[in-house]
């Protein structure tokens, strides 16, 4: 279908690249078959008639198909960056002039611009709010408090955003539902750990054309992130480092095979340094200082706070652009430090993110979490609320129907000694 884009409201960088969008788009419906089985119900059940939903997400060909799918659901939905760099503008053009869903967006946009967006997302007054770190429903509650009755509840993707809406319930503010999409099983295991171990890498491998094999790499954080990258380099021959603050984590990486150091010890080894925490300035003053000349960072946890960029443009005498989203910072010791991305998600700013049969799950969740939330207006409690057990294997079965994977059910007999106290060994 075809909209009139100058109906729309929308703010993209140029219209007239809608058919590369709407191509890529269509390209990445192909690996989306979950999600394709939902937008076909909900354009039959409409279940988002009547609702204003506004969606804080990485502008992209995966993040589209959520976008179009909750469309025809009968969401009146507006769509936002979460992240900067992520923003692939062809998309957000097809969105606006193909299929008439207004976008705020546009690729290596400044701050100030970000920050109109979330107002503008506000501006829509919506009923629902899908977050990818939690910035929209924070800007909410601190700047809109007069619109927080009309919320039925937000949804998260993101491991940061979630910390964020523990602090905030922590804290009394969050008075409404909040979906933890984020802990599913079939977001994380899948989104967190494959997704992002592999377009991590790509992103990387974009922006500097290095080969992995025989480098030191140390992945900074083992969490379903940190798992994911520290297993894919691995994989490329490298040689991996992790660094925790979490014993249990620390132990599971030593077990599953992995040096696990301080990063004060790690920092003069490394060749690259990835980090995936979801916590700020875990890269800082006194690591740069160790560091090897031509020493690599990069980010790919959710926002740009990681490593601890302020104190290296102090220390730096010198900052040149050497390739595209990589910098050289020179520093007075006569070493370098290069950057990639400017310290934002890599694998969204020098690549595509994760490829779209891994968005597939995620995208489910988020739509069907949304679903959840319209039918349970009003019944449920102020707080976060895990992705309900059925949904998240329902997900999981559709999933391998598509990949034309079959498994085994329960007999009677066994579902009876699963059911009985009774039955001994």
């Amino acid at each position: 279908m075809t909209a009139t884009a100058t109906s729309l409201q929308y703010d993209v960088k140029d219209l007239s690249l809608a058919p590369l969008g709407k191509q890529r788009i269509e390209w990445a419906g192909r690996e989306m078959p979950v999600l394709r089985q939902i937008r076909d119900r909900f354009a039959q059940e409409k279940p988002l008639a009547g609702i204003r939903l506004a969606a804080c997400c990485h502008v992209t060909t995966e993040t589209a198909n959520l976008a179009i799918a909750l469309k025809a659901g009968g969401a009146d939905a507006v769509l936002i960056a979460s992240n900067p760099l992520s923003t692939q503008d062809d998309v957000a053009a097809s969105l606006v002039a193909d299929y008439g869903i207004p976008v705020f967006a546009k690729k290596g946009e400044d701050n100030a611009t970000y920050h109109r967006h979330v107002q503008t997302a506000l501006d829509h007054q919506p009923n629902i709010i899908i977050d990818d770190g939690s910035d929209v429903t924070a800007t909410l509650i601190q700047e809109r408090q007069h619109q927080i009755s009309q919320i039925i509840g937000t949804t998260e993707e993101t491991t940061t955003g979630i910390v964020r809406l523990r602090a905030m319930f922590k804290d009394g503010v969050l008075t409404f539902p909040a979906i933890n999409v984020n802990d599913a099983d079939t977001k994380h295991f899948f989104d967190n750990r494959y997704g992002t171990g592999q377009s991590t890498l790509d992103g990387i491998i974009r922006a500097t054309n290095m080969l992995l094999a025989g480098k030191t790499i140390v992945v900074v954080g083992y969490g379903w992130c940190g798992k994911g990258t520290a297993l894919r380099a691995r994989g490329m021959g490298a040689n991996v480092i992790i660094t925790e603050i979490d014993p249990v984590r620390a132990i599971e990486a030593v077990m599953d095979g992995f040096r696990v150091l301080p990063m004060a010890e790690a920092a003069p080894q490394a060749d690259l340094f990835i980090t995936v925490t979801g916590n700020k300035h875990v890269i800082r003053r006194e690591h740069f200082e160790v560091m090897k000349d031509g020493a690599i960072v990069c980010n790919s946890g959710h926002f740009d706070i990681e490593i601890d960029l302020e104190s290296l443009r102090q220390m730096a005498t010198s900052v040149r652009v050497v390739r595209n989203f990589t910098e050289e910072y020179a520093l007075s010791s006569g070493k370098s430090v290069i950057v990639l991305g400017e310290g934002r998600l890599i694998n969204l700013a020098a690549a595509e993110g994760h490829p779209a049969s891994v968005m597939d799950m995620s995208f489910a969740n988020q739509a069907l979490a949304c679903e959840y939330l319209v039918k349970n207006r009003g019944t449920l409690e102020a707080g976060l609320h895990s992705v309900p057990l059925e949904v998240d294997q329902e997900i999981a079965r559709l999933k391998l129907q598509a990949m034309g994977t079959t498994i085994d059910t329960l007999t009677s007999a066994q579902i009876e000694y699963l059911n009985s106290w009774t039955a001994g060994t």
